[in-house]
């Protein structure tokens, strides 16, 4: 049996999320029906992150183990092939040792949120990019995310729905860039609560429009409830971005 490391792209929009559903697509089903397809086994398919409904991916990491010995790039081929036109592809496949795992190997994990600051309607990203009209001040919005970073506790910032024992988590990095209309925020973690990147990225949007300022990020981060935080910024403009291991 040899494990491979499957580095993997998909648009959301296509899936109820990463995990299989009884009654819904999902990237996992996907995949574990590809590889089904390429060597008649029922495999599963581990991923480094549960990923929502709508929610995109430019690098999920995922392994399966298969009872066949193939070359990585025939692997990522043949896989490819059953994933044709279903809104999912392996970039890359990798062998890796019988003790990796997509989920519990990973270092750190970074998150994309993209949002599209203009008047005019969206085309191109559309269902890709939350479209926001009202002007945003990105050096604001910049200083703010800084009240993220290190070790919080974030229950203000995370579902109601979420199933974490303890809503505290070590931020390394929150940065906010802008080129032309697009701007990003990009934060990178070990691990993140149920919605934690959406309701960050909505109370930052609250500071770059001049509804909330810093003081406000810093209260609600204090108060430790969910009723504080900011809105969930839709999950069309969220993309799961890279895993380190």
């Amino acid at each position: 049996m040899q494990r491979y490391k499957l580095t993997i792209e998909y648009d959301g929009k296509f899936f109820c999320g990463w995990q299989r559903q009884n009654n819904a697509p999902s990237v996992q089903q996907a995949i574990e029906e590809a590889v089904y397809g390429f060597c008649k086994q029922k495999a599963l398919v581990y991923g480094a992150g549960r990923t929502d409904a709508g929610v995109h991916a430019l690098g999920q990491v995922a392994h399966v183990d298969l009872d066949i010995t193939a070359e990585p790039f025939k692997v990522a081929d043949a896989l490819n092939f059953y994933l044709k036109d279903k809104g999912v592809v392996i970039l890359k496949s990798e062998v890796v040792s019988p003790n990796f795992h997509a989920r519990f190997s990973a270092t750190s994990r970074s998150y994309i949120y993209k949002i599209i600051n203009r008047r005019s309607p969206l085309t191109i990203e559309e269902g890709r990019a939350w479209h926001v009209i009202q002007s945003l001040d990105l050096a604001k919005m910049q200083e703010a995310a800084q009240c993220f970073v290190g070790l919080h506790d974030f229950n203000s910032f995370r579902s109601i729905k979420c199933q974490a024992k303890s809503s505290v988590r070590l931020i390394d990095s929150f940065e906010v860039r802008q080129s032309g209309a697009l701007v990003e925020l990009e934060v990178k973690s070990k691990s993140f609560l149920h919605n934690q990147v959406r309701v960050m990225t909505g109370s930052i949007k609250l500071v770059g429009e001049g509804r909330w300022t810093k003081a406000d990020l810093e209260q609600a981060l204090l108060s430790k409830h969910r009723t504080a935080g900011g809105p969930t910024a839709p999950p069309h403009g969220l993309y799961f971005a890279k895993i380190e291991y």
